[in-house]
């Protein structure tokens, strides 16, 4: 790799945590716990790779939940009822978030490939930096230690779908041009960011949010539905602007060798 200078990688769902499961069944637990309040694991994967206080807003403030609200309690949530929805997350993840650093199958094989290769690792979440203290340690057991970490909360301008994380890293890593920079994220609003930092984006569909199944449901399920789920992933995050698409973080070679192609071609994002 001669032009690419960086990787930035999402966490869960990308490098560790098959199928995002740790954040979603959290979200679930927490709206649970917090106020006796039902949503669906999949109504919470919705804004899936925004910060997290974000995250529970938006839910908060989609149609069929603030109509659901509204009916068991007589009013509208509000900014405090995030902020309760929140405080009662942030322990049950960290609590949770370890038992899923694992990373997923293959990834940490062209991880280190790339770092060998003079290829910087940067990586951010929608995580923060309390739960990531707790996660890249976890990770860095199992081998991955990425070059940056940046959290949700550490960017005074917000967090994704803004460029602000991916930014960040660009700065601490000391990145030349943005343009040689891949993103690559399985949630909608992380190739979104992506795109705003003005970087190539890759989409990781099979492991990630998009279907958000763990390896063992995944593989529960018989060629014809692993066929569909892939093609419904593929065509949302293609949606979402992504240049690419792949499987996984582990199929992800062919993919930088043609935009190491097109960089030297003179080509941007």
């Amino acid at each position: 790799m001669k032009h690419i200078e960086a990787l930035i990688l999402d966490w869960a769902g990308t490098v560790v945590d098959y199928g995002s499961i740790a954040p979603t069944s959290i979200f679930v637990e927490a709206f649970k716990r917090g106020f006796d309040f039902d949503i669906s694991l999949q109504e919470a994967r919705g804004p899936m790779g925004m910060g997290k206080w974000d995250h529970i807003n938006t839910l908060l403030n989609t149609p069929a939940i603030a109509n659901r609200w509204q009916a068991q309690f007589g009013r509208q949530p509000t900014h405090q009822d995030v902020d309760h929805i929140y405080d009662t997350f942030m322990p049950l993840q960290i609590a949770k978030v370890a038992e899923r650093a694992e990373p997923i199958a293959g990834v940490l094989d062209v991880i280190h490939r790339l770092q060998a290769q003079g290829v910087k690792i940067g990586s951010c979440s929608g995580y923060p930096k309390p739960v990531m203290d707790v996660l890249v340690p976890a990770a860095a057991e199992y081998g991955y230690v990425p070059d940056c970490v940046v959290a949700s909360d550490e960017c005074v301008a917000g967090s994704r779908p803004g460029p602000w994380m991916a930014l960040e890293n660009i700065q601490r890593l000391g990145i030349n041009r943005v343009a040689s920079c891949v993103k690559v994220d399985d949630s909608v609003h992380g190739i979104t960011e992506g795109l705003n930092a003005g970087m190539w984006t890759i989409g990781v569909a099979v492991t990630g949010n998009a279907i958000g199944l763990s390896e063992q449901e995944w593989q529960t399920l018989d060629n014809k539905q692993q066929a569909a789920l892939t093609r419904q992933a593929y065509s949302q995050l293609s949606a979402a602007g992504a240049h690419y698409v792949v499987d996984s973080l582990a199929d992800v070679d062919a993919m930088l060798i043609e935009i190491e192609s097109k960089l030297a071609r003179g080509e941007r994002p």
